[in-house]
């Protein structure tokens, strides 16, 4: 089983922000895939179902981004699923906008709901997709990563969540180093 986490924030408020591309890509996954993500329980949204053959539970963290290990943690204890059976999709301001890139394990590379995973896990060997979001010009980090996408970006996250939910199927059936092979070229 994969337990697939997507960090972003509740609310309608937020449901279009660059801070949100992992809900975004849930609710992508949930669609393609009919996996209702309506369970709520404790601190989450989830569905259970299937993608690409492989048994995976869709969680979206109603914590907001910042406290999003609470909630990964519960999950990871109730399903008793290994920690390299976790997958992390989040925004990243690091990548240009369009671009995903594929990990094993690492750092929180500045990204709190990573972060907060990291702390509460006591561990960052769970694989992550990031999803690049691009890096503002002069607009402060924290007010950007709110803003929501303009029309003309939210063609390119359109791709970009395409080609996520496809690395996802690829990691379901050959693995994070398949994934990693076919998804962290330029893309």
């Amino acid at each position: 089983m994969l337990l697939i986490a997507g960090l972003g924030n509740p609310g309608p408020r937020y449901e279009l922000t660059r801070h949100n591309v992992g809900f975004m890509l849930i609710d992508r996954l949930s669609s393609v895939y009919n996996i209702r993500c309506g369970h709520s329980t404790g601190k989450a949204l989830w569905g259970r179902g299937l993608v690409a053959g492989r048994e995976v539970v869709l969680i979206k963290p109603m914590t907001f981004v910042n406290l999003s290990g609470e909630a990964v943690e519960d999950f990871l204890s109730e399903f008793r699923v290994p920690i390299e059976s976790l997958v992390v999709v989040y925004d990243d301001c690091y990548l240009p906008l369009g671009r995903i890139r594929i990990r094993p394990a690492g750092g929180g590379g500045g990204h709190k709901g990573v972060d907060s995973i990291i702390r509460c896990l006591g561990s960052d060997a769970f694989p992550r997709i990031r999803l690049g979001i691009g890096r503002p010009m002069k607009e402060d980090l924290a007010d950007y990563v709110l803003s929501p996408f303009t029309p003309e970006e939210m063609e390119v996250v359109d791709g970009m969540l395409e080609r996520a939910v496809s690395s996802i199927e690829v990691l379901a059936t050959e693995g994070i180093a398949g994934a990693m092979n076919k998804f962290n070229k330029a893309n």
